[in-house]
């Protein structure tokens, strides 16, 4: 039973908005009049697309971090023994954003209609994307949908934790970057053909560094917006054609190819590709699927490939282990931890394992790399404004000479 947003008036013309369930918009209109409202706009919570899927206007309504959040709050509600429409009852009631509170009352009222609650989460696809639906799916038929949730709860709080520790490793060098660009350019446009213009009349010829420095300034301010177009063209035709496939795949192996940044991509990556593997495989989904959707959560077009071979492989019947060891784009770490865990037969916990060390080798590697360009970015700037006011300073200098 779908869910509706109404506004209606009620016998003293007062407007009042609510939700309410029915079969259709029809009988929602029915209901509001039963109950001595008279309604002036119903629409549905959630529509259906051309592909079948139900999807909601407007943005999202979950970011990584509200999604982890309510996750978490759904995982305590449902651990502490109460029931799934009750649970989401009261996560509805308690919903601070009118969106997020419609979006929960439409799970609820497919829950109430007889849905599963991984079919209910995979009718908005925005929202909840196909590991999160097959984690729950899992859950649901395992009978232990609580620790599931509380399992997808922690890997979404530490994939979320892992992503603001990069951001935050990379935030002060761009920063520290773009203020120095700011400057260079304020300086070499405006601050030197100032002083210097002073110099230009008299007949003397001027030292090598000014002349040079005045010809940087002249380039930039004659060239500088068309450079800055051309770079403006670059990058949005480097998006367009990111959407390509093809192109996307040899892009991506082309990053993961550098010295620093590609072993961070690739460790990234792998650490993303065994947690949501150890967390599927965990919740009893069977390892095929499990592999072909975690193989789809990977952002890297060439890792994601090899995933989709190891699948293959592993279809096939070859071992988890060995199928990732062909890959050489996955760290050898990776495969070790999966053949022990084969070994062992405790693949879940030995993914985790994997995942754990593999994103903290990340951290460790971003906060390292942050640690030397910082200094490196503040000599670099340092070195650079020197250049620009020694090219002021030396006419100076040399006019001191000349009057003596």
């Amino acid at each position: 039973m779908p869910a509706y947003r109404f506004e209606a008036l009620d016998a003293a013309g007062r407007a009042s908005t609510g939700l309410l369930e029915a079969d259709n918009a029809k009988a929602a209109r029915a209901q509001l009049r039963a109950q001595s409202l008279v309604p002036v706009e119903v629409t549905p919570v959630m529509t259906t697309a051309k592909d079948g899927t139900q999807v909601r206007a407007g943005r999202r309504v979950f970011d990584s971090t509200s999604l982890a959040v309510w996750t978490r709050q759904l995982a305590g509600l449902v651990t502490s023994g109460l029931p799934l429409e009750r649970a989401l009852t009261a996560l509805a009631d308690e919903a601070d954003e009118q969106r997020q509170r419609e979006l929960v009352a439409h799970l609820k009222s497919e829950v109430n209609a007889g849905n599963s609650f991984a079919r209910s989460l995979a009718g908005a696809p925005r929202e909840f994307d196909e590991v999160y639906c097959a984690v729950v799916a899992a859950g649901e038929q395992s009978g232990a949908l609580g620790p599931v949730l509380e399992n997808l709860a922690n890997d979404l709080e530490e994939r979320q934790a892992l992503r603001a520790k990069l951001i935050g490793a990379t935030l002060y060098p761009v920063i520290v970057s773009l203020i120095a660009t700011v400057i260079v350019v304020f300086l070499v446009t405006y601050v030197v053909p100032q002083v210097a213009s002073v110099f230009t009349t008299s007949k003397r010829a001027l030292p090598a560094l000014t002349v040079a420095m005045l010809a940087l300034s002249a380039f930039v301010r004659n060239w500088g917006w068309l450079l800055l177009i051309a770079g403006v063209i670059g990058f949005f035709a480097l998006a367009a054609m990111r959407r390509q496939e093809a192109f996307r795949a040899r892009f991506d192996a082309a990053w993961l190819r550098l010295p620093l940044i590609g072993r961070m991509a690739r460790g990234y990556n792998a650490a993303r590709f065994a947690g949501t593997l150890a967390m599927l495989a965990g919740a009893g989904v069977p390892i095929l699927k499990a592999l072909q959707a975690a193989a789809e959560t990977l952002g890297n077009r060439a890792m994601r490939a090899d995933a989709m071979e190891a699948l293959v492989q592993v279809r096939e019947g070859a071992p988890l282990a060995s199928a990732l060891a062909a890959k050489k784009r996955f760290p050898g770490l990776l495969a070790m931890f999966a053949r022990l865990g084969e070994q062992t037969g405790q693949l879940p916990l030995m993914l985790g394992r994997a995942a754990a060390q593999l994103s903290t080798e990340v951290q460790r590697r971003a906060l390292a790399m942050a640690t030397i360009l910082e200094p490196l970015l503040i000599v670099a700037m340092g070195v650079v404004v020197m250049l620009i006011v020694l090219s002021v300073l030396l006419p100076i200098i040399q006019l001191n000479t000349w009057i003596k």
